[in-house]
């Protein structure tokens, strides 16, 4: 995951039209890699230990737990997880087996689907939800100052709206 080819120039303006991360730069940039991959990873291995499931089928069982009637389209719901339809679409056909979610037609849109979360999958959520916030806690809200919280939250809501632009045809996960 190196940003930089090894012979990069050392200097910005040695580097012509690409701008190279600077030493402090990388620093950051790999830090947040790693940790990132390891908390994702770290989330993943509690939620399959405690309810058989990835942390992206956690995140899904959320939203529509979350939602009115317990129901989202899955358009929506490929929105609101980030994540492409396909992708989408897999999930839900795991969690439906599971017996977690069911699909249903939409009345006024004869191709589109709503995704609904059933009884057996709120009392799997409920479950597990006391187990996922404390790894969540123990993983990253302890390590950290209340200022630190702030700060990046902060930090996180200017990339994410740095990443999600509003105009038409943005190329976004949800959309492919």
């Amino acid at each position: 995951m190196n940003t930089a080819p090894s012979s990069a120039p050392e200097s910005p303006s040695a580097a012509g039209a690409h701008r190279w991360l600077t030493a402090d730069e990388q620093c950051v940039w790999r830090s947040y890699l790693h940790a990132t991959t390891l908390l994702e990873d770290h989330l993943d291995r509690q939620l399959q230990r405690d309810a058989g499931m990835p942390h992206i089928y956690y995140g899904l069982l959320v939203k529509l737990a979350e939602s009115p009637d317990r129901r989202l389209r899955m358009t929506e719901l490929a929105m609101d997880a980030k994540i492409t339809r396909s992708r989408l679409s897999h999930a839900v056909a795991r969690l439906e087996k599971n017996g977690w979610v069911r699909r249903e037609d939409c009345p006024s849109d004869k191709r589109g689907q709503f995704a609904v979360l059933t009884d057996e999958g709120r009392e799997v959520l409920r479950r597990t939800a006391p187990g996922h916030v404390a790894a969540v806690r123990q993983a990253l809200f302890d390590r950290l100052s209340p200022e630190q919280q702030k700060s990046l939250g902060e930090i996180m809501q200017i990339v994410a709206e740095g990443l999600q632009p509003d105009e038409a045809g943005a190329d976004l996960p949800w959309l492919r």
